[in-house]
């Protein structure tokens, strides 16, 4: 790792955390997102004595630890930090899967209410969302249970429910989205998170969720990781000030 490269991981992470709280995604000062670092170790969101919520994420949260939440550096969890309840629920999945390279866990309301309502993740819009048009084509999995992820045995739990996707619901709980960066695994959940509203909206108005056509999913074109998620980012970040 490159000199200053921690440092710069940190900043993102707190930023991603940021994003999630401005999106509604993570109100108050439940949530977090983590980031590996190598097989053992990663950057998670920590709570502080002085704890303020996502909102108020800076870099001086995201503590470097192990995969099973002792400190990863010296000092890492220096100045009253301590790991989230539900660490678990990262090592685990980034220890089962090594494609994905950060996690998020949010608890999306919108997200919570479709799911209790019975209303799947379904590919309802088109070129409206494009990337979250494709993550809901592939389907969006459920996690049945609304525990605290607090062991390894319920971290395994829930990723035998993730499987392969790259988000899983989490009955009465939240989501856990991943990706191989920050970027990707925060706008998948605001993907999961718009089309779950949308859902809401549907149903309430007395419409039925109908997934679109095959020609018109076949259609959608990938528009690259330069606007997908270079200026879908940046725009999150913009919305911050």
């Amino acid at each position: 790792m490159r000199p200053g490269e921690l440092e710069e991981l940190r900043a993102l992470v707190a930023e991603g955390c940021r994003v999630l709280a401005a999106r509604q995604l993570a109100p108050g000062i439940l949530g977090h997102i983590s980031f590996r670092i190598d097989e053992s170790r990663m950057l998670i969101r920590c709570r502080g004595p002085q704890e303020r919520g996502l909102l108020r994420t800076t870099a001086e949260d995201i503590r470097l630890v192990d995969m099973t939440g002792a400190p990863g550096a010296v000092g890492a969890l220096d100045g009253g930090y301590t790991v989230p309840y539900e660490l678990p629920l990262h090592s685990r999945i980034l220890m089962r899967r090594p494609d994905v390279t950060s996690v998020v866990h949010a608890h999306p309301h919108n997200v919570v209410a479709a799911d209790l309502a019975g209303l799947p993740i379904l590919p309802i819009v088109g070129a409206y969302d494009i990337p979250g048009a494709v993550l809901a084509h592939g389907g969006v999995p459920v996690f049945p249970r609304a525990a605290l992820i607090h062991n390894p045995a319920l971290g395994d739990d829930v990723a035998d429910s993730l499987g392969d996707r790259p988000v899983v619901l989490m009955r009465g709980h939240g989501l856990t989205s991943t990706g191989a960066s920050v970027q990707e695994a925060v706008l998948r959940a605001i993907s999961v998170d718009v089309i779950a509203s949308l859902s809401l909206s549907i149903v309430s108005a007395g419409g039925t969720l109908v997934p679109i056509g095959a020609e018109d999913l076949a259609d959608l074109p990938n528009l690259g990781a330069g606007l997908n998620l270079g200026a879908a980012w940046r725009h999150e970040v913009s919305r911050l000030d």
